[in-house]
C-alpha cells in the first residue's frame, strides 16, 4: 500500500492530520505530557459498530470516545473516502442464526419439512440445509431470503426481462467468463461506487469472492443473495442455458463409425461389478439398510434421475425423503443390490425380483426386493424390509376395540368356513392373518398356508410359496394341500375365479380357510366374490365374516396436546355428536423427529354373515344397498371407528379423514 494511502486511511481513522487531534511528534521532538492540553487524544472508538473498552455508561460523551464517535457510520463521507469502499455496514441481527428455526419462525417451513431436511443432511455429507430444503420443494426464494436475512445481507431478485438493460451486467459478466458464473452461481448484478455488486446464491463462500475480485481487479465487492433459478435465467439470455441447438455437422465431423463397440459395453459391465464391490460402495450401500432399520421404516426407495439420486424412506406409511447420494452412483449402488439378491447386474431392460438376508444390529432381517427400468440408465430399487418383531404382535396389540376383539376370535376358532381380511396394500392385512394363526392350538391342528411370497416364518404351520411361471398357483396349491388333510388353510390372496371357487368348496367341505381380498370396505368384498363368477347362494353360506382395516399414524404420548377445535372442525364434531370442547393435536418433539406420531394403530370394520345377511347376499343386491343394509344392522364403519380412537388420543381427526375419505 502505497505511503499515500496509508495517510488517508490514517486521516480517516484520525489518528494524524486532522485537526481535532495533535499531529504524530517529529523525529527529535519531545513528547507532550499528560495534563498538556489535548496533545494525545483518547483511542479511537472500533468502528462498524464494535464494542469499545470498558462499560460505555462510565465513559464520557462523544468527546472522551475519540474522533469517530460523532460521525454517523452509515454515511460514507463521515468513514471516509479511503474507507468507504472497504466498510459496508449491515443490516441488524436478524432473530434466530438457524436458518431452519428462523423460515419456520417466517411461516415458509413446517417443523415437518424442516425434519426431513436434517434427515438429508444427516445422510449426506457436505449438503447445506438452504439447498436441502429446496430439493424439497420450499420455495427457494424465501429460503435465500432467509439466507440473506441470517448473513445482514440483501436480497434480490434479477429483472429477466430487462436482461442486458439494467437486469445484470453483461460486461462484468463476460470478464468473469460465463462457464464461471454458471458453475459458481454468481452474477455481476451491477457498479455502486467504486464497488461491483455481485449476485449469489452462498453468503459463506469466501473462495468464490476472492476469484470474483481477482477476475475483475477490484478492490470493493458488495454481495447480494439471489437465487439460482434467476442465474439459469441469466445464461438463457447470454446463450449458455441448455444445449440444444448444436450443430449436427461439426458434431458428427468427430465421430467414427468405429469409436464405439458392442465389447465395450461387456467391459463396463464387468468394471461396474468391481466397482459395485468396492469398500465405499458396500459401506454407502450397509448405511442405507442401518439407517432405515434405526428409523422403524418399512421400505426402502432408491430412485435414480439424470442430476440425483434420491433415497427415501417409508415411515409409517409415510415416505420421507433421507439421503441425496451423488448420482454417479446410481449404477454402482444398484448393482450392488443385485449382487445382495443374486439378481443378473448385467440385465437392466427387465423388472427383477430378488429377497436379500442380512443381520442388522443383532436383528435378522429379510429384504423383499424390487427392480424396475426407469427412462434413464438406472433402475428403481423398492426394497421391503421384513422384520420378525413387526410381526410378531398379538391380536391384544393391533388396536381392536372390546366388542370387535371378542367378535373376532370367536371367528377365527369356527371349525369351517372362509374368513376375509380386506384393504389395500400396505394396510396392515398379512400382520393381522399372523397374529390370528398364533392364537390357534399348533399342537393339536394342521395349520398350511399359500403365499405370493413367505414373507414370514411360523413354527409349526407349514408355509408354502406359489411360482407362477412353473405353473404352482394359488389355486394348484390349494387343490395339493386340501389331500394333506388340513384343519386351517391361510391363502395369500383369493385373485381369480379358479382360487375363489377352490376355497369356497374347501370351506364347505369342513375347513378354515383364512384370505385377503383388495377391496375398499367389508360389504363390497361379497360383491366381489360374486362379481369374479362365483354364485351368491355359495358366497352367503361359505363366508362367516370379512375384516375391512386401515393403518393410521398413532400420536406420540410425548408430545400429543388437546387444542379448541377449528370453526370447520367444530362443525363436524357437531355433526358428528362428539364432544366439541376439544381435540387431539399433534405438536412433535426429539422422540417423535418432531412429527407428532409415533407408531401406527390400525381402523377395523367387521361384518359378520349370520342368517339374516345370507338371506340378503342370496338376493345380490348392489354394493351401495348391501353397504347401507349392513350399517342398519349394527356394523361399525372404519370411519367411525377412528372417531372412537381420536376421541380416546390415540390418533387426530385429520388423520382419521385422510385414511377412511369415502369410507364414511
Amino acid at each position: 500500500m502505497g505511503r499515500s494511502r496509508y495517510d488517508d486511511i490514517m486521516n480517516d481513522l484520525g489518528l494524524h492530520g486532522d485537526g481535532n487531534t495533535a499531529p504524530q511528534p517529529k523525529r527529535g521532538s519531545t513528547p507532550a505530557k499528560p495534563g498538556q492540553g489535548d496533545a494525545i487524544s483518547p483511542l479511537p472508538s472500533a468502528p462498524g459498530g464494535q464494542h469499545s473498552f470498558g462499560d460505555a455508561s462510565t465513559q464520557p460523551p462523544n468527546s472522551a470516545r475519540g474522533p469517530l464517535s460523532n460521525q454517523d457510520p452509515s454515511n460514507p463521507a463521515a468513514i471516509g473516502a479511503a474507507l468507504s469502499e472497504l466498510f459496508h455496514p449491515g443490516s441488524a441481527a436478524p432473530v434466530s442464526n438457524d436458518l431452519g428455526e428462523y423460515l419456520v419462525s417466517k411461516g415458509v417451513l413446517t417443523h415437518d419439512k424442516l425434519t426431513n431436511a436434517q434427515n438429508v443432511l444427516k445422510g449426506t455429507p457436505g449438503k447445506r440445509l438452504a439447498e436441502a430444503l429446496i430439493e424439497l420443494g420450499i420455495d427457494e426464494a424465501a429460503v435465500q431470503a432467509g439466507v440473506a436475512e441470517i448473513a445482514g445481507l440483501s436480497f434480490e431478485r434479477i429483472d429477466l426481462n430487462k436482461g442486458l438493460d439494467g437486469g445484470f451486467d453483461g460486461k462484468m459478466l463476460q470478464r468473469l467468463g460465463p462457464d464461471f458464473c454458471k458453475e459458481n452461481l454468481v452474477v455481476p448484478l451491477r457498479t455502486e461506487g467504486s464497488r461491483v455488486v455481485i449476485g449469489c446464491t452462498r453468503a459463506d463462500d469466501v473462495f468464490i469472492v476472492d476469484e470474483v475480485k481477482r477476475r475483475l481487479g477490484v478492490s470493493g465487492i458488495k454481495l447480494a443473495i439471489i437465487t439460482s433459478f434467476d442465474v439459469k435465467g441469466v445464461m438463457e439470455i447470454v446463450g449458455f442455458g441448455s444445449q440444444e441447438n448444436l450443430d449436427v455437422a461439426e458434431l458428427l465431423s468427430e465421430v467414427e463409425e468405429a469409436d464405439v463397440q458392442v465389447e465395450k459395453k461387456q467391459q463396463e459391465e464387468v468394471d461396474l461389478e468391481r466397482e459395485a464391490q468396492g469398500s465405499p460402495v458396500i459401506r454407502y450401500v450397509n448405511h442405507i439398510i442401518q439407517a432405515a432399520v434405526k428409523e422403524g421404516a418399512s421400505d426402502i426407495h432408491i430412485e435414480p434421475s439424470e442430476k440425483k439420486l434420491k433415497v427415501r424412506f417409508r415411515i409409517d406409511g409415510e415416505l420421507y425423503e433421507m439421503m441425496n447420494p451423488p448420482a454417479a452412483m446410481a449404477a454402482a449402488i444398484v448393482s450392488r443390490l443385485k449382487i445382495m439378491a443374486n439378481l443378473d447386474i448385467s440385465e437392466r431392460r427387465l423388472p427383477q425380483d430378488g429377497r436379500i438376508r442380512c443381520v442388522v444390529a443383532g436383528r435378522k432381517l429379510d429384504l423383499r426386493m424390487s427392480t424396475i427400468p426407469t427412462a434413464g440408465s438406472t433402475e428403481k430399487v423398492v426394497m421391503r424390509i421384513l422384520d420378525t418383531r413387526s410381526i410378531n404382535v398379538e391380536l391384544d396389540q393391533l388396536g381392536f376395540d372390546v366388542d370387535t376383539l371378542t367378535i373376532w376370535k370367536n371367528q377365527i376358532e369356527s371349525p369351517h368356513g372362509i374368513i376375509l381380511v380386506t384393504g389395500p396394500t400396505g394396510s396392515g392385512k398379512t400382520t393381522t392373518l399372523y397374529a390370528s394363526l398364533r392364537q390357534l392350538d399348533k399342537t393339536s391342528m394342521n395349520i398350511s398356508t399359500v403365499e405370493d411370497p413367505v414373507e414370514y416364518h411360523l413354527d409349526g404351520i407349514t408355509q408354502t410359496q406359489t411360482h407362477d411361471k412353473i405353473g404352482m398357483t394359488f389355486a394348484l396349491a390349494l387343490k395339493a394341500l386340501l389331500r394333506q388333510d388340513p384343519d386351517v388353510i391361510m391363502l395369500g390372496e383369493i385373485r381369480d375365479m379358479e382360487t375363489a371357487s377352490t376355497a369356497i368348496q374347501a370351506a364347505l367341505t369342513g375347513h378354515l380357510v383364512l384370505s385377503t381380498l383388495h377391496t375398499n370396505d367389508a360389504p363390497s368384498s361379497i360383491t366381489r366374490l360374486v362379481n369374479i363368477g362365483l354364485e351368491p347362494f355359495l358366497v352367503g353360506a361359505a363366508v362367516n365374516a370379512v375384516l375391512a382395516q386401515r393403518l393410521v399414524r398413532r400420536l406420540c404420548k410425548e408430545c400429543k396436546f388437546q387444542e379448541a377445535p377449528s370453526e370447520d372442525m367444530l362443525e363436524y364434531l357437531t355433526m358428528q355428536g362428539m364432544p366439541t370442547d376439544a381435540t387431539w393435536a399433534a405438536k412433535g418433539c426429539d422422540k417423535c423427529r418432531k412429527l407428532g406420531y409415533a407408531g401406527r394403530v390400525g381402523l377395523y370394520e367387521l361384518l359378520t354373515i349370520d342368517d339374516g345377511v345370507r338371506d340378503i347376499v342370496a338376493r345380490n343386491p348392489n354394493v351401495a344397498e348391501f353397504r347401507r343394509i349392513c350399517i342398519e344392522r349394527g356394523m361399525v364403519t372404519l370411519r367411525n371407528d377412528g372417531l372412537r380412537k381420536a376421541q380416546m388420543g390415540m390418533t387426530t381427526i385429520q388423520e382419521i379423514l385422510r385414511v377412511t375419505e369415502g369410507n364414511s
